[in-house]
């Protein structure tokens, strides 16, 4: 490779990391909106979840055929990545195949193995593309997948599949070029499945092949530096962000909700339940639940930028299923959409003061109609809670606004005066059980 090569592969190199970086610290700040959030729990716990759920993928193989085409996918795209950084220290070194020394017998093995993989994730992308788009499975059907989020969806699948296209065709006219005794090529010895592909560049002139393995090699190189600037702007987005997210989710059981603790510490005082350290009253501006991302807690936000948007809960929500408007996906679609907003115009005061994520993004309609079964909680493959959000929302909507239907205000009423849901009084709950020994 030429010093002017080299240059050029350095410079872009180094404006991808710029847009990256930059990239990356527009979305710390936006999850930075959010209220910091003790860490408590275990760590070892923790960790486990990483190892498992994370990179183990541990809760997509409820449904095997997803999950082992999700894993080719995964898998390859992570170990041809070890190409990759083969391809970046020749692009800045000016070497070519720099490991072929390095790794001697092992690289042609090495390199083939890749090559399945490359070919599992084409198969994949193909098989993922026509349950999309032909057999159009019913959770990518749904409202909030319209648009942007169902071409966000197919443009990376035709991406990854150009992409080891590129690796392959690169690998081929490599092997030409090593058999004419191109010195520039080292011996690396045959690979698996390039090799099947050489009888199409055959009958070219050396310096064509040439062309085309340099066009494909730093069509690959440029493709991966594009995709994961791409990724920073997709739902792909959780190929990183699954790590710290099951990292930071909760431990208690599923079906536990968070208490107020402002709440809580009055109940108690009026209870004369004494309250265990000191209570300070809320600071001005505090809010009961949540109106908009900024009353959200950093983890909630975090869970946005998670959601791989697979829709398994919103496939598994009641609610849904029966014609409600509510869709757990689109509420965590919802809440990063906002998140963005507010990042691209931190400065507006429009954006501050008269938009919010509930009633700007996000109707009473959807979060009214939740059943706080943790059903989506449970589907999540990245342990995002979706109920987390909607509680906040709800929570807001019913002390802030006085926004809950009137059915619901009379309930909270009843449990105030009554201590349970229906108007009567609390030495009258158990009357029934005198029918019983009536029957008898």
């Amino acid at each position: 490779m030429s010093i002017i090569s080299q240059v050029i592969f350095t410079v872009i190199l180094g404006i991808f990391v710029f847009f990256i970086a930059k990239r990356v610290n527009f979305i710390r700040l936006n999850i930075a909106l959010g209220r910091p959030k003790k860490v408590v729990g275990n760590k070892r716990q923790r960790w486990k979840n990483v190892l498992l759920i994370a990179l183990g993928q541990k809760k997509m193989f409820k449904k095997p055929v997803p999950a082992v085409l999700h894993l080719l996918i995964y898998v390859g795209f992570v170990l041809i990545n070890i190409e990759v950084l083969e391809i970046i220290l020749d692009g800045v070194l000016g070497s070519h195949r720099i490991f072929t020394s390095l790794l001697s017998d092992f690289y042609a093995p090495l390199i083939s193995f890749f090559e399945i993989l490359a070919i599992g994730v084409i198969f994949s992308c193909v098989l993922f593309l026509l349950r999309r788009n032909v057999i159009q499975v019913a959770r990518f059907q749904k409202p909030e997948m319209k648009g942007w989020a169902s071409l966000d969806g197919n443009l990376i699948l035709v991406i990854e599949i150009i992409l080891m296209g590129a690796i392959l065709s690169m690998n081929a006219t490599d092997q030409l070029l090593q058999g004419m005794g191109n010195a520039a090529y080292p011996l690396t010895g045959s690979f698996l499945v390039s090799s099947w592909l050489m009888p199409i560049f055959d009958g070219y002139l050396p310096s064509t092949l040439v062309i085309i393995e340099r066009m494909a090699w730093w069509f690959h190189i440029v493709g991966i530096f594009g995709f994961a600037l791409y990724v920073t702007y997709s739902k792909h987005l959780h190929i990183f962000m699954a790590f710290p997210n099951t990292y930071f989710s909760k431990l208690t059981p599923e079906g536990a909700m968070e208490p107020m603790p402002e709440i809580t510490s009055e109940v108690k005082m009026m209870l004369g339940i004494p309250v265990e350290g000191e209570t300070t009253p809320p600071l001005e501006g505090f809010k009961f639940g949540a109106r908009d991302v900024s009353d959200l807690s950093r983890k909630n936000l975090m869970d946005a930028y998670t959601c791989t948007e697979c829709g398994r809960c919103t496939a598994e929500c009641p609610a849904n299923l029966t014609g409600k408007k509510l869709s757990p996906r689109k509420i965590m679609m919802d809440t990063r959409d906002r998140m963005e907003e507010i990042g691209k115009s931190r400065s507006d005061a429009k954006v501050h003061d008269e938009k919010f994520l509930l009633g700007g993004f996000i109707s009473k309609e959807e979060i009214n109609a939740c059943t706080s079964c943790n059903a989506c909680v449970e589907a999540c493959p990245v342990l995002i809670n979706p109920l987390d959000i909607i509680l906040q929302l709800r929570r807001y909507e019913a002390m802030e606004a006085s926004g809950s239907p009137a059915s619901w205000n009379a309930m909270f009423q009843n449990v105030e005066t009554n201590a349970a849901p229906w108007k009567f009084s609390p030495q009258d709950r158990f009357n029934w059980s005198e029918e019983l020994k009536n029957d008898k």
